[in-house]
C-alpha cells in the first residue's frame, strides 16, 4: 500500500513497484485514515507512509496500523532534514524509513527486506537522525540499559548486529551461527526488551549507549 497525498508520488511509486513481478500495489491512500480503512479491508504485507498529511498524519497512521490485528510492515516516506518526526515514527512501530529522493532499486530492495522481517535502518541517514534524538545519560537511556540487562552476552552481540541493519542471514555469517539460531535469538531479544520488532529494539540498543 502507498500512503501519501502527493497524487503524483503516489503514481511514480506505483508505477515503481508495478514493475516488480513480486510485488503487488494493492491499495492507495490519500492520508492516514485512508490507509486505515484499507489495511483494515485488504490484506497487506507492506505500507510506504509519508509523514506528513492531512487529517492524519505518517506517526499516527504508524501507531494505528501496527494496532490492527494483521498489522503490516510500514517503511515511513521522509524529506529527513525538516523532518523532525521521523523518530517518533520509528518508536510508533516503523520498521524503517527512507527519503523520498532515495534511488529506485533501493526502494525496491526495502520493500523485499522489510517484508522479509528485516528492517531499513543501514542507511547513514537513519543513523544520524536517529543518533540526533539519544544520549546516554537521558532517563530513557538509563530505562534502556535496565532491560539490556535481561540479555545474554550472546544476545547482545546479535542486538548489536540487529541494530546495524543486518539481516539474520548477515549475523548468522559474522557470528558463525545458523540462521535458525539468529531468528531463536532475535525473538528472544524482541521476548526481554519487550518490543514489537527490530526497529524498536534498535533504537532501544542505541539508547542504552550500546552502539557507538
Amino acid at each position: 500500500m502507498i500512503v501519501d497525498d502527493d497524487a503524483l508520488v503516489r503514481l511514480g511509486l506505483s508505477d515503481l513497484l508495478d514493475g516488480d513481478p513480486a510485488i503487488e500495489v494493492v491499495a492507495q491512500a490519500g492520508d492516514g485514515l485512508e490507509a486505515i480503512d484499507h489495511a483494515t479491508a485488504l490484506h497487506i504485507d507492506v505500507a510506504l507512509v509519508d509523514i506528513r498529511m492531512p487529517r492524519m498524519d505518517g506517526i499516527t497512521a504508524v501507531t494505528r496500523l501496527r494496532a490492527l490485528p494483521r498489522p503490516p510492515k510500514v517503511i515511513t516516506l521522509t524529506t529527513f532534514d525538516l523532518d523532525d518526526y521521523v523518530y517518533n515514527a520509528l518508536a510508533a512501530g516503523a520498521d524503517g524509513f527512507l527519503l523520498k529522493d532515495t534511488d529506485p532499486a533501493e526502494i525496491l530492495r526495502a520493500v523485499h527486506v522489510v517484508a522479509a522481517g528485516s528492517a531499513m535502518l543501514h542507511p547513514a541517514a537513519a543513523r544520524r537522525l536517529i543518533d540526533r534524538y539519544h544520549a546516554t545519560t537521558t532517563p530513557q537511556a538509563v530505562a534502556a540499559r535496565k532491560r539490556l540487562d535481561r540479555l545474554t552476552p550472546r544476545e547482545r552481540d546479535v542486538l548489536v548486529l540487529l541494530a546495524q541493519g543486518e539481516t539474520n542471514a548477515d549475523i548468522a555469517d559474522r557470528l558463525s551461527m545458523r540462521e535458525s539460531t539468529v531468528k531463536a535469538h532475535v525473538s528472544r531479544i524482541l521476548a526481554g526488551l519487550e518490543v514489537t520488532n527490530r526497529v524498536q529494539a534498535a533504537l532501544l540498543a542505541r539508547d542504552a549507549g550500546l552502539m557507538a
